[in-house]
């Protein structure tokens, strides 16, 4: 892995002066306020934190090392015949900040064979779980599971210079992201194929051997890519991705770290957004009778839906101004090859009717679908039906923009984070003083 781990170190000692130099000479410059209204709800909005990886824009969508998607997806290296980019060339951009050649992209995928191979009691501590539990449940534990080898845990107890923390991260971090795709297929096969397990073929990419032990036919193998690449990363202050820095941020290695964004991206309000959608989709399928409704009739249903005081799923977003283009590369891909998909229709008449009636209805800032208007469609189509399992594909994409995140938050030397709490009678105060200025 000389190449990517040679050309991440020179970017490394590149960067660091820019941090030091943020810190030394200019810690007192403002860079933002905080309202009350931040403070209780969430700190949302809120600029405290710190990444290159990606950056949420509020017109262009998430943009990956300063690529859009479209240009992510346009200029990253394809396997032979695939539509959709390797998975293993997102990470190298992501770790970088440049688009890999082929030769590259190649050697990142052949470390990912090596690194693939489970040790026998992750998958031990996997079937010791009961059948009814939760995949989330389990994928977490089996991370947590590998913890005993990490490479980071091992040379910082030995000791070793802050400057080279970033080092066994990295190991770590190429160690875990080969081994997911083999922990996630291998709970599927044990929650939902009687155990029936498919091995892995190391002559694959990572999203082409996920498809195949997934046991599922072309052309899954760039589904899998495009739901990697498209989940990977979202800035840093959502719940998965600010778990996994503030994790890390105790200098608790990558499988500790990764665990614990895996455990923030179960909840409801985070990662399991795409299967409700597909469950309300559904349930619209069924209100009609199982038909495709007309334009007028689906306008209807939506006017319908929003006056009984409801919304509609997968429309708007907390940040974007524009429809969503992770939405729009499922967009296109489905067009391609679910047309016929009697869901799919749905979400297609979904995307014309919708906007405009959230514009004349007036209360939404982004009357837009956003990324999980459809994710969980295209899964069902191709066989993946499981709802709870969804969330576990969302995982397995997540961790690639975590662990970058992580690499890099080590060679930069971030610090442990603490922000300051403050009492409710402390806000109450607070706001008298801003009444009486006001008087």
């Amino acid at each position: 892995m000389a190449t990517l781990k040679e050309k991440l170190y020179k970017k490394i000692e590149e960067h660091r002066p820019r941090t030091e130099n943020l810190v030394k000479n200019n810690s007192d410059v403002v860079v933002d306020k905080i309202t009350i209204g931040q403070v209780i709800g969430g700190m949302r909005g809120v600029k405290s934190l710190v990444t290159d990886i990606s950056y949420l824009d509020p017109d262009e969508g998430i943009r990956y090392r300063g690529y859009t998607l479209p240009e992510v997806f346009k200029k990253l290296p394809k396997p032979k015949g695939a539509e959709m980019p390797y998975v293993e060339g997102l990470f190298y951009l992501l770790l970088t900040g440049d688009i890999p050649s082929e030769t590259e992209v190649g050697e990142v995928a052949d470390e990912f064979a090596k690194r693939r191979i489970l040790p026998r009691y992750v998958y031990e501590v996997i079937d010791s779980f009961p059948c009814c539990s939760h995949p989330m449940t389990i994928f977490s534990s089996a991370i947590m599971t590998l913890q005993r080898e990490s490479f980071f845990t091992k040379k910082y107890e030995a000791g070793m210079p802050k400057s080279e923390y970033w080092d066994p991260t990295f190991e770590d971090a190429m160690n875990l992201l080969a081994k997911l795709p083999e922990i996630g297929t291998y709970i599927y096969a044990k929650l939902y194929r009687d155990g029936e397990r498919i091995q892995s073929n190391p002559s694959l990419d990572m999203g082409g051997n996920f498809a195949h032990m997934m046991g599922i036919d072309k052309p899954y193998d760039d589904v899998s890519r495009l739901h990697f690449i498209i989940h990977a990363d979202h800035e840093s202050g959502n719940v998965s991705a600010h778990t996994g820095h503030l994790v890390a941020s105790s200098l608790s290695d990558v499988y500790l770290s990764i665990a614990s964004m895996i455990n923030g991206l179960a909840g409801p309000l985070h990662g399991r957004a795409n299967q409700e959608v597909l469950k309300w989709l559904q349930g619209v399928y069924d209100k009609m009778g199982g038909k495709i409704p007309t334009e007028e009739e689906m306008r209807q249903f939506v006017w319908d839906t929003l006056n009984a005081g409801h919304v509609i799923p997968g429309y708007g977003h907390a940040v974007l101004r524009k429809t969503d283009p992770r939405y729009m590369i499922q967009r296109e891909f489905s067009l391609k090859h679910l047309n016929n998909d009697a869901l799919f229709k749905y979400v297609d008449l979904l995307y014309r009717v919708v906007p405009p009636i959230l514009k004349q209805q007036g209360k939404a800032k982004n009357p837009w679908p956003n990324l999980d208007a459809q994710t969980g469609v295209i899964q069902w189509h191709y066989g993946v039906t499981e709802y709870d399992f969804y969330t576990v594909l969302f995982g397995i994409g997540r961790a690639i923009g975590i662990t970058a995140n992580i690499v890099w938050d080590r060679a930069l030397g971030y610090p442990l984070e603490r922000p300051k709490s403050v009492t409710t009678e402390m806000l109450e105060q607070i706001a008298q003083k801003s009444e009486k200025k006001k008087q």
